[in-house]
This record gives structure tokens, sequence and C-alpha cells, in this order.
């Protein structure tokens, strides 16, 4: 998942607690791989999906809020005629010490929002994160 190195960085401390989407993933997800876009441009971190919830904004936001690592403009402007939003929840965190190239995974180009790995892959981050 491409994620703004701010943002990657509140998930990676603890401080934010939930990744907001437009779109819910149409697979079953156990895991998010942060990539952390320009100027980082890296892999640094995994997290476990503890659920997805889906609701309008406003509801995401009043549940949310105190989690969310941004500021409500932000939120607001990011859903913008949305009716609904998505809040993916963060659970277990493992940071890399140190970022990984996309090419560790057989990557090429970073994903505009998400991609979906295959397990192999995910297995092999997941690895590279216990060394």
């Amino acid at each position: 998942m491409s994620i703004k190195p701010e943002y990657a960085a509140r998930i990676l401390s603890g401080e934010k607690r939930v990744e907001f989407r437009k779109q819910a993933f149409r697979e079953n997800v156990s895991h998010v791989v942060i990539y952390s876009t320009t100027p980082v441009r890296a892999i640094v971190g995994i997290y476990e999906v503890d659920g997805v919830f889906v609701a309008t904004p406003a509801t995401v936001w009043r549940k949310y809020a105190p989690v969310a690592g941004i500021a409500y403009d932000g939120f607001s402007a990011y859903y913008t005629n949305r009716r609904r939003a998505v809040a993916i929840k963060v659970g277990k965190i493992v940071r890399f010490k140190s970022p990984l190239p996309l090419s560790s995974i057989d990557e090429r180009r970073p994903p505009q929002s998400f991609r979906y790995l295959p397990s192999l892959r995910l297995a092999k981050l997941l690895a590279a994160a216990k060394h």
C-alpha cells in the first residue's frame, strides 16, 4: 500500500492506528506492506490488518478520530463528495531496520493505491523482518 511518508511514520510509531481509503479490499487481506512514497520510495514496514470498518465519512471520523493520525481538515478533504469511507485498523506492526527497495519483493513499480501480493512475497518480507 502506498502511503505518504508522514503517515507511514505515524503508523510505524503507533500514533496512527487506522489507515483511511476510499475503496475496500476486494480480497481477504491479512497484512499491509507499507510502501513510503516520495522521497523515501521504499518498503518501511508491515502491519497486520485488525479489521476493516466501512461507513459514512462522518461515522468513520467519529469512531476513529482519536487514533486517525491526521487532522480533520485533511480527512474531510480526502472524502469530499464521497458517501463511503474505509478504515483499515492497524494491528501488530513490524518496522524494518532499513527501508527495502521494491525489487526485494520482485516489484518494479509502486502501487497507485494498493496492490495484492502473492503470499510467497509477503512471506519473504516477513522473514526479512526477523533478521
